[in-house]
């Protein structure tokens, strides 16, 4: 019954407007950060090292990697200078109903 009531509720609030935009601008800002969060432990990294090399502080790189900010453009092209790949964004089409 609990579960019912979560998804009901859950249901509920999707359909609020804005509901979807802000649920999938939070899913986004979680890939991203997961991502880095590899990619730093990939190179055997702590937070603070990445945020020396990308100019920013070790509580901010912890607040992006658990997916608490949406980042800005200039913040992605800093990280992946600093973590040494190519930051790359793009419109990618795909088929779904208007």
């Amino acid at each position: 019954m609990v579960e019912s009531d979560w998804q009901s509720l859950r249901d509920r609030r999707m359909a609020e407007p804005g509901a979807s935009e802000a649920y999938e601008a939070t899913r986004i800002a979680f890939e991203l950060g997961r991502t880095t969060r590899e990619l730093r432990e990939q190179r055997s990294w702590t937070q603070a090292q990445l945020a020396e090399a990308a100019g920013m502080s070790q509580p901010a790189v912890a607040r992006f990697e658990a997916g608490g900010t949406v980042p800005t453009i200039p913040l992605l092209e800093r990280l992946a200078r600093a973590l040494g790949v190519e930051l790359v964004v793009r419109f990618d089409s795909r088929s779904s109903a208007a």
